[in-house]
Protein backbone atom coordinates (compact mmCIF):
# COMPACT_ATOMS: atom_id res chain seq x y z
CA UNK A 1 0.00 0.00 0.00
CA UNK A 2 1.34 3.45 -0.94
CA UNK A 3 1.72 5.63 2.17
CA UNK A 4 3.09 8.68 0.32
CA UNK A 5 1.03 11.79 0.99
CA UNK A 6 -1.26 12.77 -1.91
CA UNK A 7 -0.18 16.37 -1.47
CA UNK A 8 2.71 18.33 -0.09
CA UNK A 9 2.53 21.75 1.50
CA UNK A 10 4.95 24.47 0.45
CA UNK A 11 5.21 27.76 2.38
CA UNK A 12 3.38 30.64 0.72
CA UNK A 13 5.67 33.01 -1.17
CA UNK A 14 5.61 36.09 -3.41
CA UNK A 15 5.49 33.76 -6.43
CA UNK A 16 2.10 32.41 -5.32
CA UNK A 17 0.07 35.54 -6.05
CA UNK A 18 -1.26 33.94 -9.26
CA UNK A 19 -2.88 31.26 -7.09
CA UNK A 20 -4.52 33.90 -4.93
CA UNK A 21 -5.90 35.49 -8.12
CA UNK A 22 -7.30 32.13 -9.25
CA UNK A 23 -8.87 31.57 -5.85
CA UNK A 24 -10.54 34.99 -6.20
CA UNK A 25 -12.65 33.90 -9.19
CA UNK A 26 -16.45 33.91 -8.67
CA UNK A 27 -16.67 30.09 -8.57
CA UNK A 28 -14.14 30.03 -5.72
CA UNK A 29 -15.65 32.89 -3.71
CA UNK A 30 -19.33 32.01 -4.00
CA UNK A 31 -19.55 31.00 -0.32
CA UNK A 32 -17.18 33.75 0.85
CA UNK A 33 -19.07 36.87 -0.20
CA UNK A 34 -17.70 37.17 -3.74
CA UNK A 35 -14.36 38.23 -5.22
CA UNK A 36 -12.10 40.70 -3.46
CA UNK A 37 -10.84 43.91 -5.09
CA UNK A 38 -7.26 44.06 -6.42
CA UNK A 39 -6.31 46.11 -3.34
CA UNK A 40 -7.82 43.52 -0.99
CA UNK A 41 -5.98 40.72 -2.83
CA UNK A 42 -2.67 42.59 -2.56
CA UNK A 43 -3.31 43.02 1.18
CA UNK A 44 -4.15 39.30 1.54
CA UNK A 45 -0.90 38.41 -0.26
CA UNK A 46 1.07 40.58 2.19
CA UNK A 47 -0.69 38.93 5.15
CA UNK A 48 -0.02 35.42 3.80
CA UNK A 49 3.66 36.18 3.25
CA UNK A 50 3.98 37.80 6.70
CA UNK A 51 2.27 34.86 8.40
CA UNK A 52 4.62 32.40 6.75
CA UNK A 53 7.64 34.49 7.82
CA UNK A 54 6.71 34.29 11.53
CA UNK A 55 7.67 31.54 13.96
CA UNK A 56 5.98 28.22 13.07
CA UNK A 57 3.70 28.24 16.14
CA UNK A 58 2.01 31.44 14.85
CA UNK A 59 0.56 29.51 11.91
CA UNK A 60 1.32 29.27 8.21
CA UNK A 61 -0.16 29.62 4.77
CA UNK A 62 0.77 26.95 2.26
CA UNK A 63 0.46 26.30 -1.44
CA UNK A 64 -0.94 22.80 -1.93
CA UNK A 65 0.97 20.74 -4.47
CA UNK A 66 -0.40 17.46 -5.82
CA UNK A 67 1.97 14.52 -5.61
CA UNK A 68 3.52 13.19 -7.74
CA UNK A 69 2.49 15.58 -10.58
CA UNK A 70 3.84 18.70 -8.87
CA UNK A 71 0.80 20.78 -9.94
CA UNK A 72 -0.27 23.60 -7.63
CA UNK A 73 -3.89 22.82 -6.78
CA UNK A 74 -4.84 25.27 -4.01
CA UNK A 75 -3.95 26.60 -0.60
CA UNK A 76 -4.41 25.74 3.06
CA UNK A 77 -3.41 27.55 6.20
CA UNK A 78 -3.87 28.04 9.90
CA UNK A 79 -3.53 31.09 12.12
CA UNK A 80 -3.98 32.17 15.71
CA UNK A 81 -7.30 33.47 16.98
CA UNK A 82 -9.35 33.62 20.14
CA UNK A 83 -12.65 31.79 20.06
CA UNK A 84 -15.09 31.85 22.95
CA UNK A 85 -12.34 32.86 25.37
CA UNK A 86 -9.86 30.21 24.24
CA UNK A 87 -6.62 30.64 22.29
CA UNK A 88 -7.08 28.35 19.26
CA UNK A 89 -6.04 28.03 15.63
CA UNK A 90 -8.41 28.60 12.74
CA UNK A 91 -7.95 26.91 9.39
CA UNK A 92 -9.13 27.58 5.86
CA UNK A 93 -8.44 26.12 2.42
CA UNK A 94 -9.38 26.26 -1.22
CA UNK A 95 -8.80 23.85 -4.10
CA UNK A 96 -9.04 25.12 -7.67
CA UNK A 97 -12.19 23.97 -9.51
CA UNK A 98 -10.36 21.71 -11.96
CA UNK A 99 -8.90 19.71 -9.04
CA UNK A 100 -12.01 19.49 -6.84
CA UNK A 101 -13.74 16.20 -6.10
CA UNK A 102 -10.49 14.20 -5.83
CA UNK A 103 -9.98 14.31 -2.05
CA UNK A 104 -7.14 16.82 -2.32
CA UNK A 105 -8.67 19.26 0.18
CA UNK A 106 -8.99 16.48 2.77
CA UNK A 107 -5.39 15.42 2.08
CA UNK A 108 -4.20 19.04 2.42
CA UNK A 109 -6.05 19.52 5.71
CA UNK A 110 -4.59 16.23 7.01
CA UNK A 111 -1.06 17.44 6.17
CA UNK A 112 -1.84 20.78 7.82
CA UNK A 113 -3.02 19.02 10.98
CA UNK A 114 0.26 17.06 11.11
CA UNK A 115 2.18 20.33 10.73
CA UNK A 116 0.10 22.10 13.42
CA UNK A 117 0.54 19.19 15.84
CA UNK A 118 4.31 19.29 15.32
CA UNK A 119 4.85 23.06 15.38
CA UNK A 120 1.77 24.52 17.04
CA UNK A 121 1.26 25.35 20.68
CA UNK A 122 -2.50 25.80 20.80
CA UNK A 123 -4.72 22.95 21.87
CA UNK A 124 -7.25 22.94 19.05
CA UNK A 125 -7.99 23.78 15.44
CA UNK A 126 -11.33 25.21 14.25
CA UNK A 127 -12.90 25.66 10.83
CA UNK A 128 -15.99 27.76 10.16
CA UNK A 129 -17.49 26.89 6.77
CA UNK A 130 -20.87 28.35 5.95
CA UNK A 131 -23.83 26.13 6.68
CA UNK A 132 -24.67 26.46 2.96
CA UNK A 133 -21.29 25.08 1.82
CA UNK A 134 -21.66 21.28 1.70
CA UNK A 135 -18.21 20.58 0.21
CA UNK A 136 -16.26 22.40 2.93
CA UNK A 137 -18.40 20.86 5.65
CA UNK A 138 -17.69 17.43 4.13
CA UNK A 139 -13.94 18.18 4.17
CA UNK A 140 -14.16 18.95 7.89
CA UNK A 141 -16.04 15.71 8.57
CA UNK A 142 -13.69 13.58 6.46
CA UNK A 143 -10.62 15.21 8.05
CA UNK A 144 -11.76 14.15 11.53
CA UNK A 145 -13.24 17.39 12.89
CA UNK A 146 -16.32 17.32 15.15
CA UNK A 147 -19.14 19.75 14.48
CA UNK A 148 -19.97 21.76 17.60
CA UNK A 149 -23.01 23.36 16.02
CA UNK A 150 -24.05 26.46 14.15
CA UNK A 151 -22.58 29.88 14.99
CA UNK A 152 -22.80 33.39 13.61
CA UNK A 153 -19.32 33.85 12.15
CA UNK A 154 -17.94 37.10 10.72
CA UNK A 155 -15.70 36.87 7.67
CA UNK A 156 -14.59 39.86 5.59
CA UNK A 157 -16.97 42.10 7.51
CA UNK A 158 -20.10 40.00 6.93
CA UNK A 159 -21.70 37.65 9.44
CA UNK A 160 -22.70 34.26 8.03
CA UNK A 161 -24.42 31.23 9.57
CA UNK A 162 -21.50 28.81 9.85
CA UNK A 163 -20.67 25.49 11.43
CA UNK A 164 -18.03 25.43 14.16
CA UNK A 165 -15.85 22.39 13.41
CA UNK A 166 -13.29 21.46 16.09
CA UNK A 167 -10.24 19.18 16.09
CA UNK A 168 -8.03 18.64 19.14
CA UNK A 169 -4.32 19.11 18.42
CA UNK A 170 -2.80 18.59 21.87
CA UNK A 171 -4.26 17.05 25.01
Amino acid sequence: MNMEPRVRLEPWSAEDFWLLERKNEPAMTRFLGGPETPEQLADRQRRYEALSAREPAAGRMFRVVAAPSGESVGSVGFWERDWEGEAVYETGWGVLPEFQGRGLAVAAVAELVRHARTHGTRRSLHAFPGTDHPASNAVCHRAGFTCRGEVAFTYRGTTHPSNNWHLPLHP
